[in-house]
């Protein structure tokens, strides 16, 4: 199988390459070359933000069995990738997101809810989720529905990580002492482990699957109990998770996902719209999720092994609780551990 990964040095699309390559595929990658992609794959360099930037694409006689884009950002470059390519490759893979679909998103939409209005295929870079509607809609625009997959992820988490929300925690309770722990304890949370995102989608492209999926952990998968305890058993750390209500966190000024990355109150909008996807399209297409702790302790050994500091995506904020902020609220709390 011939791929080319559109990007492949970083979190979703390097997850990929490495996933074809173990599956002794022909792997090129096309990126801007500030980052080395992994040994064993053809590089084309080139800055499809840039004039002529796709230039190496339309050279010589390369053709590819699937294209594989994770592009976030103004769908015109989807656009314009895909157009370009469209004669040369037999299908096209997207990686959207779930943000795709119209907010409030009710616990358990699927493919066929509402979808954000407003978004083009050509269009300039406007909002995350309109920016992902638009390169869905350049995907198909451009290959048609036969030939395009849509992969709506959700969290992503995992080894390469470059948002901060797992590296994040584990940087957290590896300093040990107590940790403001969002409760509830058994609240659900969903992610996908970017190597079981990257499987999943190239099983797909093996099955010639078509069109949109939800592709995140099932409901009931993981909680924040077990991903914060993976996170103090990996890390060995004298640390001690204090349970702490909604109530108290969001009356602190305490933003849910960014200050407290993965974590998003009970009953609201929010935990409805990043837990509460139903994958049931997906599973019955064969994803298989790995084991909470698997996911932990893997990107534990990842960040130690790049020094402990994770790559930070620059158009992306910076996520985490200032350090005397949580000592403040632990001690107007008295967070006791059982929440």
């Amino acid at each position: 199988m011939r791929l080319l990964v559109l990007g492949g040095t970083e979190f979703v699309g390097r997850a990929v390459v490495e996933a074809a390559l173990g599956r002794d595929w022909e792997v090129t990658v096309f990126h801007r070359g500030r980052h080395e992609p992994p040994a064993g794959v053809r590089s084309l360099h080139g800055d499809r933000t840039a004039p002529d930037g796709l230039a190496a694409l339309s050279e010589g006689d390369g053709a590819w069995d699937v294209v594989v884009d994770t592009w976030s950002a103004a769908p015109r470059a989807v656009h314009d990738a895909a157009r370009l390519l469209r004669d040369r490759a037999e299908r096209y893979v997207y990686v959207s997101s779930c943000s795709v679909y119209a907010w409030p998103r009710d616990a358990g939409y699927t493919e066929n809810s509402p979808l954000v209005e407003g978004a083009f295929a050509d269009a300039e870079q406007s909002d995350y989720a309109r920016d992902k509607r638009g390169g869905e809609l350049a995907a198909v625009d451009a290959f048609g529905a036969d030939r395009s997959l849509l992969v709506r992820a959700g969290l992503i988490l995992g080894p390469y990580e470059n948002i901060g929300r797992l590296p994040w925690w584990l940087t957290r309770v590896a300093r040990g002492g107590p940790v403001l722990a969002p409760g509830p304890r058994d609240l659900p949370v969903q992610y996908v482990d970017v190597r079981d995102l990257a499987r999943w989608t190239l099983d797909a492209v093996e099955k010639r699957a078509s069109g949109p999926y939800n592709l995140v952990g099932p409901a009931g998968h993981a909680t924040m109990g077990t991903l914060l305890d993976a996170c103090v058993e990996v890390t060995g750390a004298a640390a001690e998770l204090r349970w702490t209500d909604p109530e108290v966190i969001l009356d602190a000024g305490i933003e849910p996902w960014q200050h407290l990355p993965v974590w998003l109150p009970p009953d609201s909008e929010g935990h409805a719209a990043l837990h509460g996807a139903d994958v049931s399209r997906a599973l019955a297409a064969g994803l298989r999720c790995r084991p909470v702790a698997e996911t932990v302790a893997d990107t534990w050994g990842w960040l130690r092994s790049i020094g402990g500091v994770a790559p930070q995506r620059p158009d992306r904020p910076v996520v985490g609780l200032d350090p005397e902020r949580e000592a403040e609220v632990l001690a107007a709390s008295g967070g006791d551990g059982q929440a």
